[in-house]
This record gives C-alpha cells, structure tokens and sequence, in this order.
C-alpha cells in the first residue's frame, strides 16, 4: 500500500466521520511526536490534508486545531518520560539503538539551544522526535519542558491546519 493510499484513506475517514476529526488530528499529532515511530507514520501530510479538507467542508477548525495540540503536546511527553526512565541506557535500546546519529544530533542541538531546542525543534524534521527524548534523557526541568512543548505544539498544529485550511476555502470560493 502506497503512502497516497493511506493518506487518502485517513482523509477520507475523516470526511465521512467528521465528529472524530479533533480525535483523529490529536492521534496523528501524537504518533507524529514519538521518538521513531514518526519515521514510519507519514502524519505530516495527511494533517496538511485534513486542514485543506477543513477549509472545503464544515469542519471546524478550532477544536481539530486543538485536538493537534494536546496529540503533539502528549508524544512529546511520552518521548521525555521515556528519555528520563531510560537516562543513558537509550542510546544502548532497541529502537533508539538503530539511529544513533538522529540521537546524538538531537542531544546536540539540546546542548546547544536548551529548552528551546524542544521548541525549535518540532519544526525540525527528523529532529522533532528525538528532542524530546533527549531532553528527558539531559533531565530538562519539567516546567521548562512543557513550557516549549505546549507553545510549540500550538503554533505546530497551526502551522500545519491554517494554511490548507485558508487555501482550501479560497478554492471553495473561487469555484463558486
């Protein structure tokens, strides 16, 4: 099965059962978070899919917007849990053990930036899930961790749905 496949199933899904949408962002925002598991879960495409289908259909986008945040917000949290439980024994574990380079750039770029690597580095690719584990792993304050998850997460998930969500509004009413 080809990634369009799954992209289109998962947009179509969320057409026809339009009340699950905010859950169904959240589950794509949260699998898109985890350490590793991103690398295999093509969430990015189908939320930019998703904001465009709000901007051509009655969904409402605050609450799906929302449903994004605490998805990002609660991998990212599990991916610093897991970091702190595991401390240096993550860089000897499987998955984790088959990037090593992922592992020693996002602990890189935490030594670098701090806290505000978990910020920068939602918006970084690869790096995005790996941050916070790396951030666990460097026992970054609690309240500073969640302090750039939260706000990353929210300016994430709107960067993500806003701008399918506006274009696919202005088609809807070019058409017209």
């Amino acid at each position: 099965m080809a990634i369009e496949d799954i992209v289109r199933g998962v947009v179509d899904f969320t057409r026809q059962h339009a009340d699950w949408a905010p859950f169904i962002v959240g589950a794509l925002a949260f699998l898109e978070s985890l350490a590793v598991i991103s690398f295999f879960v093509p969430a990015w495409g189908m939320l930019i899919a998703i904001g465009v289908l709000m901007g051509t259909t009655d969904l409402t986008f605050w609450p799906i917007w929302l449903g994004g945040v605490v998805g990002a917000v609660l991998g990212d949290w599990l991916s610093y849990w897991v970091g702190q439980k595991l401390e240096d024994r993550a860089h000897h574990t499987w998955p984790l053990s088959k990037y090593p380079g992922e592992v020693a750039r996002a602990e890189a770029f935490l030594t670098r930036w701090g806290p505000w690597a978990v910020f920068f580095g939602r918006f970084l690719g690869p790096l995005r899930a790996f941050v916070p584990l790396a951030a666990g792993i460097f026992r970054v304050p609690p309240f500073l961790f969640q302090m750039a998850n939260v706000s990353s997460a929210m300016v994430w998930a709107f960067v993500l749905l806003a701008p399918g969500s506006a274009a696919g509004q202005f088609v809807t009413r070019w058409l017209n």
